[in-house]
């Protein structure tokens, strides 16, 4: 008997194609199908996009923050941002260039952030070298900006000294501190979480009627 050559299986047939593709791993599928899955919140499909471009965004990080463990932190607000709402992908463009930008402007947003806490501890460092007689000068002149006519009714000193003051604590310190300080609006800045501290105590300290006044002169 002649050997069949034509199995029983035919790979071309609808029901055929539909069992090959329901056994392929979604690690296997191109994005776009794994977006379309990704979409209707199939876990699987997530979580083989999130192991397929990890790498890369780790490595975009890293470039950028030089730093393993905020580079990971980063990776995952990116992917927790893109999978929260994929509907802001669009297929025109390609889904990987699009994660790795959501890294890459995580990245220089942390990055932009830690600097400008570095800065800031650096210029209150600066300031707090002074002697306390120049620095409540200059922390009113220059960092709360008030003018000097104000400054020496606050201090209780005549406006020449407050001059001399001001003059004596730039000599100390570095020339661009100034400017630097204009680019740093949060140096010595009381947080919010300070400020609502500091109403809900004075509220539960001060009699009733005093409240009435404070608030009723409030502007």
């Amino acid at each position: 008997m002649e050997p069949t050559l034509h199995s029983g299986l035919d790979t071309g047939t609808p029901r055929v194609r539909r069992s090959v593709s329901g056994s392929t791993g979604p690690h296997l599928l191109p994005d776009l199908l794994l977006i379309e899955r990704a979409r209707a919140g199939e876990s699987q499909a997530i979580e083989a996009l999130i192991r397929r471009y990890s790498g890369r965004l780790y490595r975009v990080a890293c470039s950028v923050l030089l730093d393993a463990q905020r580079a990971e932190a980063v990776v995952l607000e990116a992917f927790l941002a893109a999978f929260s709402d994929l509907s802001r992908y669009e297929p025109t463009g390609k889904f990987a260039a699009w994660l790795t930008r959501l890294a890459y402007q995580q990245a220089r947003a942390q990055r932009a952030a830690a600097d400008a806490l570095r800065e800031r501890a650096e210029l209150e460092r600066a300031i707090g070298a002074l002697p306390e007689v120049f620095r409540t000068v200059y922390v009113l002149r220059i960092v709360e900006g008030i003018s000097g006519i104000e400054t020496a009714a606050s201090l209780g000193l005549h406006e020449t000294t407050v001059r001399t003051r001001l003059f004596r604590a730039h000599r100390r310190l570095a020339p661009d501190l100034a400017q630097r300080l204009r680019a740093a609006p949060a140096v010595l800045e009381l947080a919010q979480e300070r400020a609502e501290r500091i109403a809900s105590d004075a509220r539960a300290q001060l009699p009733h009627g005093s409240m009435l006044t404070i608030s009723a002169s409030t502007p």
